[in-house]
């Protein structure tokens, strides 16, 4: 099985220097791209590859890159952002990535902003991310050094300046445009969607923003080639995909497998099944912000389109187990909770609804809920859905509520009927 993105990680040690990197031909796919292809030949190689955003929404990348305006009649500068915030809680695969083969992001950044004439360019880490932002600030110093970044690159006449921006840690600058405010200074709150950041991001200029692991890809597609890259996959989604696992199984971790891997494989194979006395119960596919998936769904293939054939969504690829002697309805609080606290509090329904819902759950989970709480979670879960609010911050915290009220549903009954929790 090839595993382009973990195929040269150092398990334990320290990652490959920039010379370790080209000597695995790292900087291979650079020195191709601004030498041998024009823009347009990497953009068909993107759009060919079936390479889907690994953020979480699977927009396709090669098609997010073209909506770029042309640089010929574009405002300057021109900027694109890699965002490793990660903050879902559940998600830990780009810091792995990181950590593993930091050239390898930059490489992919560097053949990116050349395919859209970005001349400047961030990473938005996470701030707890310690290590990897050491690692990466190490690997820019050496980029620069080696002339991959800097002016007149590779004697190609483009130029790229690439930073490293420390989050101001809050959940919210996962978010697009709550991401481009705190660059630039401002309190990370989103922005209206109109104009697209591609158009009016950054400062108002053209922006693009791709997650850590669509960008690691890139170097792959060009030295391969798209077909290559579209045969990793177990679907029509092209390439591997960094999986993760958390929750109590025997083996939690993450593994770089094909698209479409299943459920089932990846939890009885990979993070070696339930530990021991405990059964499968449910799971958030990709991260906390998606719906429960039960036994039922265990043989769904892991893409995007499958998942949400199933009920819930991809997201990053990082599941989030419930196993038979975890309480869900306190689970879910524990979600509820942390949503409540990361609300950036720019719209009503998010400042005031999940907190709300918190308040709630707690209630229940302590033994001091009411019948009539279960149609206020109802109403809520309706009222915080998609379309009611500035972002997508709530909708996606609603996600686990209203998949366990629908999977779980005795369990909060039992919660009210007893007036307390079975599983304390």
């Amino acid at each position: 099985m090839e595993k382009p993105l973990t195929q040269h990680f150092v398990i334990g040690g320290e990652p490959l220097d920039l010379a370790g990197y080209e000597k695995v031909g790292g900087y291979e796919a650079c020195r191709k791209s601004l030498k041998s292809l024009t823009r347009d030949d990497i953009m068909k190689l993107v759009k060919d590859s079936n390479l889907r955003g690994r953020g979480g929404a699977g927009f396709p990348t090669g098609l997010k890159w073209s909506s770029m305006p042309s640089s010929q009649n574009s405002p300057r500068p021109r900027y694109l952002i890699a965002d490793a915030d990660e903050m879902e809680p559940g998600a830990f695969k780009d810091r792995i990535l990181m950590e593993g083969n930091p050239h390898q992001l930059i490489e992919g950044l560097i053949i990116c902003a050349y395919t859209v004439d970005a001349e400047i360019g961030f990473i938005f880490i996470r701030s707890e991310y310690t290590k990897a932002a050491a690692r990466i600030n190490k690997a820019i110093r050496e980029a620069y050094e080696k002339g991959y970044l800097g002016f007149n690159i590779l004697g190609t006449g483009f130029n790229l300046d690439l930073k490293l921006h420390i989050s101001s840690g809050r959940y919210i600058c996962g978010e697009g445009t709550a991401l481009t405010n705190s660059i630039e200074g401002h309190r990370a709150i989103p922005r209206h969607k109109a104009p697209r950041q591609t158009e009016s991001g950054l400062w108002g200029m053209p922006t693009l923003l791709n997650n850590v692991e669509t960008l690691c890809n890139i170097p792959h597609v060009v030295n391969n080639g798209a077909e290559w890259f579209r045969g990793l996959s177990k679907c029509k989604d092209g390439g591997t995909k960094i999986f993760g696992v958390s929750g109590k199984v025997r083996n939690p971790g993450c593994w770089e497998l094909p698209m479409g891997t299943t459920i089932r494989e990846i939890l009885e194979e990979h993070a070696g099944g339930m530990r021991d006395g405990l059964k499968f119960r449910g799971t958030l596919p990709g991260g906390a912000s998606t719906d429960f998936l039960v036994e039922q769904h265990l043989d769904t293939p892991m893409d995007y389109d499958s998942v949400q054939k199933a009920g819930s969504r991809f997201g990053t690829g990082t599941m989030i187990i419930l196993d038979n002697q975890t309480c869900p309805v306190g689970m879910v609080h524990n979600l509820e909770s942390f949503f409540s606290r990361e609300s950036c509090g720019w719209c009503t329904p998010c400042r005031e609804g999940l907190p709300w819902t918190a308040k709630i759950l707690a209630a229940i989970e302590d033994g001091k809920g009411e019948p009539r709480d279960i149609d206020t979670l109802d109403f809520l879960v309706r009222s915080l859905g998609p379309g009611r609010t500035f972002c997508a911050l709530a909708p996606g915290a609603m996600e686990p509520l209203r998949s366990a009220l629908k999977f779980f549903r005795e369990d909060f009954d039992a919660h009210i009927k007893e007036k307390r929790c079975p599983w304390r």
